[in-house]
């Protein structure tokens, strides 16, 4: 049976890093985030109706993801359209990942709002990607746009990392050095390749991946 981990964690705590090294190790990776920027882009499936609900927010280039953002940001009712129209898109494309990744021993979803919006829902287990506050912060503010206005906003739409962390099956540290990050994410794909999920997330406490006890 095909083991289904989610991979979440908060802005700028390197899930995208981490993700690359799944896929790295041979599991394959769907990326709701890559979706979402496939279907906004020139030629997206989601760029007219996008058009439609936010005039101006298009180009040639397809959407304008700044112009975008800076409609939905902070506007409940407008982040709600934007992802009645995104939403059933990117359902539609992971169903067809599961198709092609039917005979796999291991798959990831990586799933930057998991625990925001739908929850686990359909996972066996998630690893949440973690870093230091401070590391956390001085990642997300050398991006290009990145305020410290917009940061608060996105925080603020996220759980907090320490409620993640304990949700979680398994935690994925970042904060160190990337040849220990890559480690972490080694062992705990051989451990549920061979051995499923019930026994990596009952030795986790005491493996690469700590789980806070607690």
């Amino acid at each position: 049976m095909t083991i289904r981990l989610g991979l979440t964690g908060s802005i700028g705590m390197g899930k995208s890093t981490v993700a690359t090294m799944f896929r790295s190790l041979g599991v394959p990776l769907f990326d709701g985030d890559a979706e979402v920027h496939r279907l906004q882009a020139a030629g997206g499936a989601a760029v007219a109706p996008i058009e439609a609900a936010f005039p101006g927010t298009t180009g040639p280039g397809g959407v304008d993801r700044q112009l975008l953002g800076a409609r939905v940001l902070g506007d409940a009712a407008a982040l709600a359209r934007l992802e009645a129209i995104v939403h059933p898109m990117v359902a539609a494309a992971r169903t067809a990942f599961l198709d092609t990744a039917a005979d796999a021993e291991l798959i990831v979803f990586d799933i930057p709002l998991l625990y925001e919006k739908s929850g686990p829902v359909g996972l066996d287990a998630v690893a949440v990607v973690s870093a230091p506050a401070d590391q956390q912060r001085t990642r997300v503010l050398a991006r290009p746009g990145m305020t410290e206005e917009k940061f608060a906003r996105i925080l603020a739409l996220q759980l907090p990392d320490a409620e993640k962390r304990a949700r979680a099956d398994f935690i994925i540290e970042t904060g160190t050095t990337l040849a220990d990050t890559e480690a972490q994410v080694a062992a705990l794909v051989a451990c549920l390749r061979a051995h499923g999920v019930g026994y990596c997330r009952a030795c986790a406490r005491s493996s690469l991946i700590p789980k806070p006890q607690g």
